[in-house]
């Protein structure tokens, strides 16, 4: 820990527990994992007070990290909450049980659907996310080695500003519910098969129901094609996920919000 500058108030809460480091996904950030506590150092650019603002208000509401502390310090924004037990949703043993996995995560999404969005303080729309999408365009942010193959090049988009253009002029009726905004399988946690909580909210606030479905969705395709892991896993269909809600896939919307995803 002394090769890690702390604000004083987070230090005097780690103390010297031992951690581990995951880096996974984070471009540059880091996540220190405790055995009861996660931190996350973020960049100065990444604003966390959303995130802190949702997860307070979901406390009580829904199971996710209680916030311990969160501070700026020499350029980087850190962020201490409780740890989440459980196992991820891709864990080995929920793979080769699918029919657990898929009854667990559309608990999840229903879980989300059900809280009443009247008072919550962060907003998810389109204009708030096409907004930011065009930021990401116009700074040159988007990994275009880290989407979809048919995405961009031969059959599809030009590049990431063809795309934006695609998506400002093909927007899909908004169907406003509690969404997670990042509704993959290592952000939903499960214990004996339930929910046990959902991790990396920065995104969650009033969104499109089918924005959290689209990314199941591709989540749970890619999961089982070996595309995340490397192990396919035989005779899964990610389309059981439609019948375990009880709804008929809207394919446009589900197209739409995965080609959405891929500017960030």
């Amino acid at each position: 820990m002394s090769q890690i500058q702390l604000p004083s108030k987070i230090k005097s809460l780690i103390g010297n527990k031992p951690f581990t480091v995951d880096e996974v996904g984070m471009s540059g950030n880091q996540v220190l994992i405790f055995e009861d506590m996660v931190l996350k150092i973020e960049n100065s650019s990444e604003d966390v007070s959303e995130q802190v603002q949702i997860m307070q208000w979901l406390e009580g509401k829904l199971p996710v990290p209680r916030v311990l502390a969160h501070e700026e310090f020499h350029g980087k924004r850190y962020l201490l909450m409780s740890k989440i037990n459980g196992e991820m949703s891709c864990d080995t043993y929920y793979l080769e049980h699918p029919h657990i996995l898929l009854e667990a995560l559309a608990c999840g999404l229903k879980m989300l659907w059900e809280i009443d969005i009247t008072d919550c303080p962060c907003k998810r729309d389109l204009d708030v996310v096409l907004k930011e999408a065009h930021m990401r365009v116009l700074n040159n942010l988007v990994d275009v080695d880290n989407v979809e193959p048919t995405t961009f090049g031969e059959g599809g988009f030009e590049s990431p500003r063809h795309l934006l253009e695609w998506l400002e002029n093909n927007r899909p009726t908004f169907e406003p519910v509690l969404s997670h905004g990042d509704f993959c399988l290592p952000n939903i946690f499960l214990k004996n098969g339930q929910i046990e909580g959902f991790i990396d909210l920065g995104n969650a606030g009033i969104g499109d129901k089918w924005n959290d479905i689209a990314l199941c969705y591709r989540s749970l395709r890619h999961n089982f094609d070996g595309t995340y892991g490397g192990k396919v896993y035989e005779d899964f269909n990610p389309d059981m996920l439609f019948e375990k809600l009880g709804i008929e896939p809207d394919w446009e919307k589900i197209n739409y919000y995965i080609l959405l995803d891929e500017l960030f």
